[in-house]
Formats: C-alpha cells, structure tokens, sequence
C-alpha cells in the first residue's frame, strides 16, 4: 500500500473528494491531507441547479461540502492535487484533467458549452497516464450525470494509485482537449436539459406501455457467427416471443447429451425483479416459451451457464443482494441449489468466469455505493471454482463505458481469449464490442481496444447486449427499446 498526500481546498471542496479519500482508507492506503491556500473557484449557477434537483434525487456528488479534515502523516509516496495548484513538490503528483480544467465545476461548463463528452484524464507530473469515459445513464437530470461522472473520477484515482504502486503507469498519446467555447454555466445548461427531455419523451414514445422492455433472438448456424465476422450476417435471427406482461434478456445457451437449452433472465412486470428461465430446442429448431427455473428474493439476470469435472454450474448476477453465488444443477435443466459464495458484500456485474493460467478469473464490472453498474472493470481470482477468490491488485482495471462490462461468456478462437463487451457510450444497450484477452494474470490485465460489432440483414433493429453461442445455436439480446 501507498502513502497518499491529497491536497484539497480550505474551502469550496464537494462530496466526490470525501469519497476518494474513503476509498483509499478502505483500499489500505495511509491518506495525509493538505489544504492549499485560496477560497477555490466559485460555480454559483451549477450550485443552484444542484441545490433544485437535490429536492428530488438528494445531494450529488458534486455538492458543496465540508473541506476535507488536514492531517500529514509522514512522507508520501504520491501526491493526488485535486486543486491543479500544486507545484515543486517532493513527489510525484497526479491531477485530474476535466475537460481542460483541474476542477469538475469549470470542467462541466466547458463540457456543456462545447457539447463534449463526459470524459475524464489523469496526468502524473504533467503526462497523460490514464483516461476514463464513465457512462452517464441520465443526460436530463445534471446531478445524477455528475454522480456518475464523478464516481469515474474517483475511480479513475484508485486506478491510478494501483498502478502507480506496481510501476505500471506509463505515458498515453496526448492529445489537446478542444478550446471551450464562451459563455457561464447558465447560458448553456438549458441545451442540455432539453436534450435530454426530448431524449427523455422519444424513450417513452419507442417503449408504449412498457416500463422497459429486452428482446432475446436465436438462429441455427453452421460455420463462422457474429464473434468470427464482427456483423449480423447470413441467416436470419428469430425473435423469442413474450406475451407482454414480461421480457426476455440475457441469453446464454449450453448445449448437454446433443440437446440444446436456452437460459435467460425472466422479468414479469407485475413481480418487479428478474428470474431464471430456460427453453429448450425442438425437433423444428425452435425454443419453446421459458419456464422459471431460478428464483429468489432478490434480481437475478445475465445466467451463466457452464459444464465444469462432470456437472453444470451457473454464476447469475445478483448483485442487488451484493453477493456473487455459484449454483449446481442439482437436476438439469429444472433444479438448481445454492453451493458457494464466491465474492461477498460485492456489488459486482455480469462477472463472467474464465479458465487461464492455471486459475480461474471472474471480470466484470464493479460500483461502489455511486456512478453507474457499466463502466468500472474488475477482476478477480482464485486457484479453484469454489474459491477462495480475491481482487486483482491493479483494480479498477478500466473505467469506460464500452470496453468493461461483459456481454456474454468468453469466446476461444484461433487467436485466443475473447470478450464481448457492451457498448454504452450512447446509452445502456446500445451496442456490443469484442475485446481481445491479451494479458490475464496475477501481475496485470491487458485487453485489446474493442472491435464493434457492425448492424447487418440478419437482425434489423437498434443496439445489441449479449452474444452466445453453444454449437451450431448463436443467441442474442437487444435493448432496452
């Protein structure tokens, strides 16, 4: 562990700051504070709109708060400047690059006057070292963007200090952020909020009734699919019909004694959390309508299928409970018991299991307590199925919003190791990428950039989320419409 100078403002400090320094406690590393000299800037318009919106959501990260407490404890080994006014310090110093500005208010006003993304640098004595582009799941509402742009923020800190502690921050090509246009916060949030309103009514105007509603299709293929090609080529999908009282999403399909089974997430409306479903293929090559096979008090989703030393295993997601469970087929496909808590008190998703190494890895994506459930990659590891499983040391290993979060089991190819992952740079959903696996060990984790999957004539319709394939069956999911 690390020895942490922060150095803050005496006055003018937000919520985001005091969650850094509570995530760098809890990592194990010892945190000194220093408050620099000088009142901070002042952002009087975006206090205002956080101060209206904090009647409906509370208060955001990007809140006013108390400065954070000074205390100095020995030397540090890196200084985190969370004020950009640092100079001539006796170690290395990191600062946070927003939107050209060292701070997220004059960030955020540069962002809106431009129109740029919510997005995110991070420079170790001046050079680029890390770079993060957090999802925003609400571009109407500025103080639940702001939680997630923060919450990326002070991840992107965490990835920081673990690769700085393991000497493994190195110099990225450097680009010049674009010169922000003229103009006060105030003049151009009204862009943004009707943005997101007119974003916001055409949301409501695609889905009808429906709160939000998936879509799950599957097709009967021989030779190269979707993970080969990059596009929805050659035959045609078929929609997995729903009576519309509930929805079908995250397909994973396994094939056992030349028989096919198709497992999903089940969301009936009028129960409010998602089930495990499965169907089977017929004689004609169709899945019947799925049956529960998996419930509990809690969500389930994203279903894990895996055969692993003769019996079949499942890892669903069920972060709502904060834990990551492992079931066994204790009748295949019907009845499934609890057999091991993998990871506890975890708020993780779509953890994906791989076999590399010699150990057994789990890469999903991790939140912690704000921001959103797609945009921070963790790993984990353990020398057998049941554990005992632990976090990588370079957690979090990225932060952006499409190329962490899992979209399906790993794929083996010629090539080797390779992930699909979701892209969320427009929207939850919205499309899907395969990443490359090019290092996975207990020293560090390397994936390649993704390579987008491509729209074709075999399934027409916006975004793609989840891509398996058992055999000749290859299924996938799109939404949420």
């Amino acid at each position: 562990m690390s020895a942490i100078l922060i150095i803050g403002q005496a006055a003018a400090a937000r919520r985001w700051e005091h969650e850094l320094v509570a995530r760098l406690v809890a990592a194990g590393h010892v945190v000194s504070i220093r408050h620099a000299p000088g009142t901070g800037s002042g952002a009087s318009g975006l206090d205002t709109i956080l101060r209206i919106e904090s009647r409906r959501f509370g208060s955001s990260l990007a809140a006013l708060a108390q400065p954070l407490p000074a205390a100095e404890r020995g030397t540090a080994d890196l200084i985190v400047d969370l004020t950009g006014s640092a100079a001539g310090q006796a170690a290395p110093v990191l600062k946070l690059d927003f939107c050209g500005h060292a701070n997220p208010a004059a960030g955020l006003g540069a962002m809106l006057a431009s129109a740029a993304p919510f997005e995110l640098g991070a420079r170790l004595d001046g050079v680029l070292v890390a770079q993060a582009r957090p999802m925003i799941g609400d571009r109407l509402w500025l103080s639940r963007a702001c939680d997630d742009w923060l919450a990326g923020a002070v991840s992107l800190v965490m990835h920081c200090v673990a690769r700085f502690g393991a000497g493994k921050l190195a110099a990225l090509p450097d680009a010049a952020p674009p010169s922000p246009r003229s103009g006060g916060f105030l003049r151009h949030y009204p862009a943004f909020f009707w943005r997101g309103a007119v974003e916001r009514a055409r949301q409501k105007l695609r889905r009808g009734r429906r709160p939000f509603y998936w879509q799950v299709a599957y097709r009967l293929i021989e030779g190269p699919g979707i993970a080969e090609t990059g596009r929805f080529d050659g035959a045609a999908f078929t929609l997995l019909p729903d009576d519309g009282e509930r929805f079908y999403a995250d397909p994973f399909v396994i094939e056992r004694a030349g028989r096919h089974y198709l497992f999903v997430e089940e969301f009936p409306y009028a129960g409010g959390r998602g089930v495990i479903s499965v169907a089977e293929l017929d004689g004609n090559g169709a899945f019947g309508v799925p049956r529960k096979v998996l419930e509990e008090a809690h969500h389930l989703s994203y279903p894990q299928v895996f055969a692993q030393g003769g019996e079949v295993f499942m890892i669903p997601e069920s972060a709502a409970a904060r834990e990551l469970v492992l079931y066994r087929a204790e009748r295949f496909p019907d009845r499934w018991v609890r057999d091991t808590v993998l990871i506890a008190d975890r708020d993780l998703n779509d953890a994906t299991l791989v076999e590399a190494g010699g150990r057994f890895w789990l890469v999903g994506t991790e939140r912690h307590g704000h921001g959103s459930a797609s945009d921070t990659m963790a790993v984990y590891g353990a020398p057998a199925l049941r554990g005992p499983w632990s976090a990588h040391p370079l957690n979090p290993i990225a932060i952006d919003h499409s190329a962490t979060r899992p979209g399906g089991a790993f794929i083996r190819g010629e090539t080797g190791l390779m992930l699909p992952v979701q892209a969320g740079g427009r929207a939850y959903g919205g499309g899907l990428g395969l990443m490359s696996c090019e290092r996975l060990d207990a020293t560090d984790v390397r994936f390649s950039p993704p390579r987008p999957v491509d729209p074709g004539p075999a399934w027409a319709g916006w975004g793609v989320h989840t891509l398996n394939r058992a055999g000749r069956v290859e299924v996938v999911d799109r939404g949420p419409l």
